[in-house]
């Protein structure tokens, strides 16, 4: 509920004001080169932090018979009004340390302050300012709220700049540019409001003036301007303005204004004779000026111009998602109570909306009734025989927010007659809680009047491929025959990249139908042993994943032949130098444990492959057993050369063999119950065990797992975060 109240009051704002918004992002943008234009004129000729303000007053006075004044500005140009030998007045810039005239100060650009006065005021004058400041405002709350939701999303705040995948664009750019935007924003949007509010003489005006008294000012001893006690060591970076005794009389003095204060100076002795504190309203106002133009400073300018221009595309993006989110809307063409079939969604954004409309129509045009509604709506439906949950996971296992009350009513709505169930999660294999949130409703569903059709079934990066199979199985379960044509979805691949096939085994001696692919993407790509290649063998949504090693930067990856497989197919069909678009899926649940004591791989078949290239990098030699489930001797011989020189390495332990097809036949569950002991031992002393290979293999491994744990009185879900799997 919390994560609705925050996205609601994100998207309200952003509502209500997105017009005003929109202007002064454009206008901010503008102005954001207006400094740069200034900075880059040439009128700075030294640094400042090196010139000291005796050095230049003594220049000037030297070179001019009088000076009135000298400026410091936010450049750091140097601004002087003096009087030449010829009795005529000169203005502009100077050189601080030759005192030369370098040129005047330009007339201000009158299209600048046509956008600065659109920016701070529409031309409504006082009306404009204050809806200015008020959108200023509520743009701060709309960041504020927008960074609550990014901290809900990544779960704590040491995690708010950790990876987030891009599965929509402008979800994904939404969110990144949003956490690297948020500092400029807010400094944007409180200096703006500051500077409104000082408009409108919010803040107490504190005046002070100075007291000097004329009757002590001493004449002597006179000093050179070098000798000044108030001059030494000033740096003329720190100086903002200096003005000039008019006359030479003792009551006449230097006024020097610095960033924090300022003070009048004796013309004779240097002595201070007066000095105030700026108030803090006035620093404040200079540090507010500053901060929201980018005055004197190119890279803040810059950061400002991308921070407003981020702004423009929050504004696009944002709406992008809401009417994505809303595009796909639940129409029902039976009630609730008159349905057998009940579909139940968990959507963050919409996309699982999309598979749960494709099911349903098709449960309707086999001419049964179905109903469909979001998992908060969950409530007694009285003629209902079987339950469908599709969901997604939010952020890192958390509900989505049509969902995040489901649990909590579960356990208040019972159902009258008993029915079955199945859940789909939809979710992305680089996050770690992969639809996590799918196996909590079928954990809890599993103490309802329930029996359950089908185990959890996850579907990765919306493949309809995925999809497609478990609607299959749950049609078949149902005794129901249907099928989701594709067009339905109209989904296609996306964040594809060329892969170069640089070695193959040599299928045709290969008795096993088991070939060894080498592949080396094109550019740039981040991957590690233990992710997923995605194919898609017919340029279409049919996906196809294999499971991968990295090796000396490339993909490895072993594939069984079947010869009506459409991955297979494509895959053998393939020869050195042939290239093909394929994506990387990062699978963070089966990564190389990182700081682990002891690891236990096991696979068969295809599945050792990921473990090549683990053992390959595992360079801090880390205790690593294999135990490795193949058909023949000649299976073995795929992987022969990388696992012996792993051996040789010390980067695996050792390495246990099972052949089920020739000599004792024996299957990897007889080699981990012949070392019960050690697996066990592996477990409680906080080391891995991790499976890779067919689902079979799988359940037979996790029955060992359970017998074992049963045996020494304990349950093997306490051990599950050291267990990783990665089976089909």
């Amino acid at each position: 509920m919390t994560i609705s109240i925050w996205r609601y009051s994100h998207l309200t704002l952003a509502i209500s004001s997105f017009v005003f918004i929109l202007l002064a992002s454009v206008t901010g943008i503008i102005l954001a080169f207006e400094p740069i234009l200034e900075q880059i004129q040439p009128y700075k000729t030294a640094d400042l932090n090196q010139v000291s303000l005796a050095e230049t007053i003594t220049v000037f006075k030297d070179t001019y018979p009088e000076v009135i004044e000298l400026e410091v500005d936010a450049n750091e140009f140097v601004l002087a009004s003096v009087i030449t030998e010829e009795g005529e007045s000169l203005s502009g810039y100077f050189n601080p340390q030759t005192a030369v005239f370098l040129g005047e100060e330009p007339e201000p650009s009158r299209f600048f302050q046509f956008i600065t006065n659109l920016h701070r005021s529409l031309f409504l004058k006082s009306t404009g300012r204050f809806l200015v400041g008020f959108c200023s405002f509520l743009l701060f709350l709309i960041s504020i709220s927008g960074a609550v939701l990014v901290l809900k999303r990544q779960r704590s705040l040491k995690k708010f700049f950790a990876k987030i995948v891009n599965e929509n664009f402008s979800q994904y750019w939404h969110v990144v540019l949003g956490r690297w935007s948020l500092i400029p924003i807010i400094i944007i949007t409180v200096t703006g409001v500051y500077l409104s509010l000082e408009k409108f003489d919010v803040f107490p005006d504190v005046r002070t003036s100075h007291e000097v008294d004329y009757s002590a000012i001493a004449a002597r001893p006179i000093l050179t301007v070098n000798n000044f006690p108030a001059f030494k060591g000033l740096k003329l970076s720190d100086v903002q303005s200096v003005e000039f005794p008019f006359s030479n009389d003792v009551e006449d003095y230097y006024t020097l204004k610095l960033e924090d204060k300022e003070l009048l100076v004796n013309q004779f002795t240097g002595g201070i004779l007066s000095e105030i504190k700026s108030p803090v309203t006035v620093l404040l106002s200079d540090l507010s000026i500053k901060l929201h133009t980018g005055k004197g400073s190119i890279v803040w300018s810059l950061i400002l111009a991308v921070a407003t221009i981020n702004i423009l595309f929050f504004i696009y993006s944002g709406f992008a998602i809401m009417f994505k989110r809303r595009s796909v809307k639940i129409k029902n063409k039976y009630s609730k109570n008159a349905c057998k079939y009940v579909i139940l969604v968990g959507s963050e954004n919409g996309s699982t909306l999309v598979f749960a409309n494709a099911l349903k129509d098709q449960i309707v045009v086999s001419g049964n009734s179905v109903f469909l509604a979001e998992l908060n709506a969950y409530t007694n439906y009285k003629n209902v025989e079987h339950i469908i949950i599709m969901t997604s996971t939010y952020g890192e296992g958390e509900a989505p927010v049509n969902a995040n009350n489901f649990l909590n009513v579960l356990q208040t709505v019972k159902q009258d007659n008993q029915f079955s169930y199945a859940v789909v999660g939809f979710g992305s294999l680089s996050y770690p809680d992969y639809c996590k949130f799918a196996f909590d409703v079928d954990a809890a569903l599993q103490h309802e009047n329930a029996i359950q059709a089908l185990a959890p079934f996850t579907i990765n990066d919306k493949s309809f491929g995925s999809f497609e199979q478990w609607v299959g199985l749950w049609s078949k379960a149902v005794s129901l025959q249907i099928s989701v044509p594709s067009s339905s979805l109209d989904l296609k691949p996306t964040q594809l990249k060329t892969m170069k096939v640089v070695a193959v085994t040599n299928k045709d001696e290969n008795a096993e139908h088991t070939f060894k692919l080498i592949l080396k993407p094109k550019g740039k790509l981040l991957f590690t042993s233990g992710d997923l290649l995605a194919i898609y063998p017919k340029n279409d949504h049919k996906e196809r994943l294999y499971s991968i090693g990295r090796l000396n930067g490339n993909i490895y990856l072993s594939v069984k032949f079947h010869e009506h497989g459409l991955g297979s197919g494509f895959l053998n069909a393939l020869d050195v130098n042939d290239s093909f678009k394929a994506k990387i899926i990062t699978n963070k649940n089966f990564h190389f444990p990182k700081n682990a004591s002891r690891v236990i791989m096991i696979g068969n078949g295809t599945g050792i492959l990921p473990y090549l290239g683990m053992l390959d990098n595992n360079i801090n030699g880390v205790d690593t057993y294999l135990y490795g489930g193949l058909r023949t001797e000649q299976s073995y011989a795929l992987y022969k050369q990388e696992l012996e020189s792993s051996l040789a390495d010390k980067r695996l332990g050792k390495l246990n063999l099972a052949f089920s097809q020739e000599g004792n036949k024996t299957y990897v569950q007889d080699l981990l119950w012949r070392d019960a002991d050690f697996v066990f031992e592996t477990l409680t002393t906080g080391g891995y065990v991790m499976i890779c290979g067919s689902l079979a293999m799988y359940q037979g491994v996790l029955n060992v797992l359970k017998q074992l744990c049963k045996v020494h009185n304990t349950d093997v879900e306490s051990f599950k975060h050291l267990i990783k799997s990665d089976c089909y």
